[in-house]
This record gives structure tokens, C-alpha cells and sequence, in this order.
């Protein structure tokens, strides 16, 4: 190519100011060369001769060189990044006038820096810096950059100099950061200018219209997500919980992103676990428990080791009421990865339930020492706490849904507690939190005896139904329907009926029998109490089983009979908090005293309560 005359660049240059800046620096660095040095100067005057970017020209003299920015963030030194992008901001060399460029490119590295750190709010006011100086840059230039790749930190280091600005991925940037401020409304916002979406762009967008409750939304950008890549497994997971079928979401993976092409479900799937696992997930979201434990269980043959696969079939066997097997299948989880956080909020209940404090505790210091920001983390120091400070177990369980507001088990323990706090309208609210999020059996039971407990029973009938229609083949969900007609002494016998029904569908479910015994001895019938808990206790070796019993006979005047029993539960479970407590009673009644009468050390109990919260606080 021919070199271009002198006066054809000048004139170009006196027409761009970014040309004129440039051209006066390098002007005066060629009047310092000697006149006797003719030769030289001819060839500096070449060299202006040829430059013809004065965007590389401008970045060949910037104080703080921005691929260096990239090279520390690639290596996870976001502190440094930040504090190095801080300096590529506001140096000198960049002006915002001459170069708005090269000014947002800067902004968005260091925008980037800001979002690893976690420093949403400084990032989205960045990255919408960037974007104020990116609208600004001339059409002709702006209009190349609209179709170049984004500058980040996936880019080349050595690319910085023909980096340019993709405002669809800045845009995303910052819908990303209001979504981890929980800002839904602002982050949909964004998004919605954003024409052509990638598939991280799609996953983000369908989490925002189902937080915003815009389901039809969300199922749209889950399958478009499917189609760009059909082992997104999160997205398998939100469709089904939105209620879509296995077919409709198997038939998502066929259908390219481009719906030119389809591709078989062989080619996909050649052995087909995938399609198990979505009919796995959508029996739970249909609460057909017994199915997802049989295609888990399945799946578990080809994966024996799978931590999800084994996490997925304890928070199963939790829901129906197995709890040793749950809780054996959570040690399995621990002893394969001793520091996932998943779901081990839901062990410790577990381990609560039954009473191995040791073990909870444990487990607790265990989390506290992986992550202690989790949600999970404090769901289980709630659990932890609960039996020593109730109130402290609240604010612990409040601060698991302040970290994350869709953390299920956060909104459960704290309508138990509420519950236990006797503020049952309070404790309402937190359960329906729960199920508007996803609902289950523990959120229908504590709708259940939270509506019972503030005298709404027809709202307490309601939920139980509403319970049984959605699991017909549960039987808590009968149970439930029980407890309320149990309430009232015209319902009795129908409470009778739903009990015995639940037993007749699962013969094992200890719940239904103690609260059929239970019913016996409202209606003045200890022998039929009794008879059908020692019948139960032949086959089953339960600790709760021997606590009603000793109940029965303690309230028959039958101490003797009601020692053993409360002995034998604490043979089974020494830390059962109610065999210790009827124990003590038991002893009471046995040496003449009132066991209802006041304590002499509970007026010292109370006034060390905010002692103890303190310290509770501190640790």
C-alpha cells in the first residue's frame, strides 16, 4: 500500500481531537531531536505518517496499562484489581472529551472488579457510568462496537488494544447486580432492553419473573434455556416445580436454540438418566414421593456416589417421615464431601427431632467453619438454639431469609418457633411464605396448627384439605385432616376415621397411631390406648411410643407402669426431652409433691435470661 502524503494525515488529524492530542505529544517529543540529526527526524515524521489509530496511539501512552487490570482479575486478585482500576479511571491521559471509549472500556474493568468483590451497588453505579460515556462515542465508531465481542475478563489479555464494548453484557452486568441485591423490579428493568440473550442471560432472566411471580414468564426463559443447552439441571428443576410435565420438558431438549433443527433425544440422552431425573423431579414437585425414590433410587445404581442424588433422596425421605434413613443417607453425603453446604440445614432438624444434641452440634461447628454467610449456616444455628434461647433461635433463623429470601427451611424454622413463642399469627405468615415459594407437607402442618392455635378452624380444615388433594397418597396428609376435626368434640369420630385411614395406607406411620391413642383418651377410652400402643410397640421399638404410653398410665394414676416406660424411652433416646421432662414430673407425683407448682430457682431462671442472650449474641 502506498504511504499517505503528510498534508492528506494532517488534515485528518486537525479534524479529530483525539488525532490533534496525539499528533501535538508526539510534535514536541520531535522538536527535542538535534537539527543534525536530519535522518532521524525524516524517519520520526514517518512514523506519524502511518499511525493511523489513535485509539492504539492513546493506549500506548496510558500511565496505568489496563490489560494488566484483566491479567490480575483472570487470577482472582479482585482487591488489586479494583485498586489498580481506580487508577485507570481517573488518569489523566484518558479524557472522557477526546476519548469516551477508551473512558467506558475503563469503567467496565473496573465495574468487573467491583462485582467480584461483591460490591454490588458501586458496580451497577459504574457499569451505568460506562454506559453514559459508550453513548456518547460518534455512530460511525459506536456502530462497530455494537457488534464486537465484550470487554472482560474471559477476553485475551494481549486483545486490550482492540477491545470494545458489548452494552447488551454490560446491561447484564447490571441486572446481575441488582439480582444480588434482591432489587427483582430494577433487574427486569434492565434486562428487558436486551434483545439477544445467551444462555447465562436466559437462566437470569427466568429466576426474575419467577421471584416477581410471573410463572408463565419464567417457563418460557427455563425451556429457551433447555433448548440452548438441555443439561441445564437447574432449569429442569424450576419447570418442574412450576408445575410442567416430564414429557413437555424431555421435549424442550430436542429443539435446537435456532428452532431450525431438531436433534433426537438419543443423540441427547443415549442412556436415558436424564430423562429419569426429570421425571425424578417432577414426582417431587407432584408429591408422588414413592416414584422419585424409586428413579433416584435407579439413578443411584449408575451414580453410587452422586452427592445431588443422594442430597435429593434424603430431603425425600425427611418429607415422608423416614427420618433414620434420611439421616443415614446425610452422613453419607458428609463422609463423600465433609464441606457441602447443601441441605444440611435439613440434617440438623433432623438431628433434632431426634435429640442428638451431640451430633448437632458438631455439625454446627462443622458449617460455621465451611462458610458461616450461609443461609443454611443459620437455619442450623437456629436448630442449635432453640433449646437453650428460643428468642435468639428466631433472630438466627430471620438472618437465614435476610441472606436469602427463597431459603425455604429459613421461613419453616422460624414459624416453629413463632409457634413455640405462642405468636401463632406471626408464625401463619412465615409458613405461607414457605408454601407460596414451594409447597410442601411441613408448611401445610404448620398452616395447619398455626390456624388451630388462633381458633381459625374452618381456614385450618381448608389447608388440610387442600394438603390431602395435592398428596392423596400420603398418609400425614390424612393425619392432618384429623387433627383438625380432633379439635372440635363433634368431629372426633371423623378424626378417628382419617386416623385409621392413614394407617391403613402406610401401617408403619407411628404420628397417626399416638394421635388415634391420643383421641382414645379424650373420649375416655385408656384401655383401647393402651391396647393399640403396646401393639404397636411389639414391632416397633420407639422411644416416642414408650413416652405416650407413660403418659397414658401417668394420667391413670398408673405410676409404676408409667416409670418404666419413660425409662425405656430414655434407654432408646437418653436426650428425649420429653421422657426427661415426664420423668421428672413422674418423680414429683411419686413423692407427694405438686409437680404444677412453681420452682424456686425460676425466678433467678428469668432475670438470667438477657444475660444469656447477651452472650449469645456476642458468640
Amino acid at each position: 500500500m502506498m504511504p499517505r502524503k503528510w498534508s492528506e494525515s494532517k488534515t485528518e488529524m486537525d479534524a479529530d481531537p483525539a488525532w490533534s492530542e496525539s499528533f501535538s505529544l508526539l510534535r514536541a517529543s520531535v522538536k527535542e531531536i538535534p537539527s543534525s540529526s536530519l535522518l532521524l527526524r525524516r524517519k520520526a515524521l514517518t512514523k506519524v505518517t502511518i499511525v493511523t489509530n489513535p485509539r492504539a496511539l492513546l493506549l500506548s501512552q496510558m500511565e496505568v496499562p489496563k490489560d494488566q487490570i484483566a491479567t490480575l482479575m483472570e487470577h482472582g486478585l479482585y482487591d488489586s484489581a479494583e485498586m489498580l482500576g481506580c487508577f485507570l479511571v481517573s488518569s489523566s491521559t484518558v479524557s472522557a472529551e477526546t476519548s469516551p471509549h477508551l473512558k467506558a472500556e475503563n469503567l467496565i474493568l473496573l465495574g468487573d472488579a467491583l462485582f467480584h468483590q461483591r460490591e454490588y451497588r458501586r458496580a451497577i453505579h459504574t457499569y451505568k457510568q460506562a454506559l453514559h460515556h459508550y453513548t456518547r462515542i460518534p455512530k460511525q465508531s459506536s456502530s462497530i462496537s455494537r457488534s464486537s465481542l465484550s470487554l472482560s475478563t474471559r477476553s485475551s489479555v494481549n486483545a486490550s488494544v482492540n477491545s470494545a464494548i458489548n452494552e447488551n453484557e454490560v446491561r447484564f452486568k447490571i441486572a446481575s447486580s441488582h439480582f444480588a441485591l434482591n432489587e427483582t423490579k430494577a433487574a427486569i428493568a434492565e434486562m428487558e432492553s436486551v434483545k439477544t440473550r445467551s444462555l447465562e442471560m436466559n437462566i437470569l432472566m427466568a429466576k426474575l419473573h419467577r421471584n416477581s411471580g410471573y410463572n408463565r414468564g419464567a417457563i418460557a426463559f427455563y425451556k429457551e434455556c433447555l433448548r440452548q443447552c438441555p443439561y441445564v439441571l437447574e432449569a429442569v428443576i424450576g419447570l418442574a416445580e412450576l408445575g410442567v410435565t416430564a414429557k413437555d420438558i424431555i421435549s424442550a431438549f430436542a429443539q435446537n436454540s435456532n428452532r431450525s433443527a431438531k436433534v433426537s433425544l438419543d443423540q441427547i440422552d443415549p442412556t436415558r438418566w436424564l430423562q429419569r431425573y426429570v421425571e425424578a423431579q417432577c414426582c417431587v414437585a407432584s408429591h408422588a414421593y414413592k416414584g422419585a425414590l424409586e428413579l433416584f433410587a435407579e439413578l443411584l445404581q449408575r451414580f453410587p456416589n452422586n452427592v445431588h442424588l443422594l442430597t435429593e433422596t434424603a430431603k425425600i425421605e425427611a418429607i415422608i417421615g423416614k427420618n433414620d434413613e434420611a439421616i443415614m443417607r446425610f452422613e453419607k453425603v458428609r463422609s463423600i464431601d465433609p464441606h457441602t453446604l447443601t441441605c444440611m440445614d435439613e440434617y440438623a432438624m433432623l438431628l433434632q427431632i431426634k435429640c442428638d444434641y451431640s451430633r448437632l452440634n458438631k455439625l454446627v461447628h462443622d458449617l460455621l467453619n465451611i462458610d458461616h454467610t450461609r443461609a443454611e449456616v443459620f437455619v442450623a444455628l437456629s436448630v442449635l438454639w432453640e433449646r437453650k434461647d428460643p428468642r435468639t433461635a428466631l433472630s438466627y433463623a430471620e438472618k437465614s431469609i435476610r441472606v436469602d429470601e427463597r431459603h425455604i427451611p429459613g421461613y419453616i424454622m422460624k414459624g416453629n418457633l413463632l409457634l413455640l413463642a405462642k405468636r401463632p399469627e406471626a408464625a401463619a405468615i412465615a409458613f405461607r411464605a414457605a408454601q407460596n415459594l414451594r409447597s410442601d407437607l411441613r408448611s401445610y402442618q404448620g398452616l395447619v396448627h398455626s390456624y388451630l392455635a388462633f381458633g381459625k378452624t374452618k381456614e385450618a380444615l381448608y389447608t388440610a384439605r387442600e394438603a390431602m388433594n395435592a398428596m392423596p397418597q400420603s398418609a400425614k396428609a390424612l393425619k392432618l385432616v384429623g387433627d383438625v376435626h380432633a379439635n372440635t368434640s363433634s368431629g372426633r369420630e371423623k378424626a378417628k376415621k382419617f386416623y385409621e385411614s392413614a394407617l391403613r395406607l402406610e401401617s408403619g406411620y407411628l404420628g397417626a397411631a399416638i394421635a388415634l391413642a391420643e383421641l382414645h383418651l379424650m373420649e375416655g377410652r385408656n384401655g383401647d390406648a393402651v391396647s393399640l400402643l403396646e401393639r404397636y410397640l411389639k414391632d416397633w421399638a420407639d422411644d416416642s411410643l414408650h413416652v405416650k404410653l407413660a403418659q397414658v398410665f401417668a394420667a391413670t394414676n398408673m405410676l409404676q407402669d408409667a416409670l418404666s416406660h419413660y425409662q425405656a424411652a430414655l434407654r432408646i433416646n437418653p436426650q428425649n426431652e420429653a421422657a426427661k421432662k415426664g420423668l421428672d414430673r413422674l418423680e414429683k407425683q411419686m413423692k407427694g409433691i405438686d409437680p404444677d407448682a412453681a420452682d424456686e430457682n425460676d425466678e433467678n431462671d428469668v432475670e438470667d435470661v438477657d444475660g444469656d442472650t447477651e452472650e449469645a449474641e456476642l458468640m
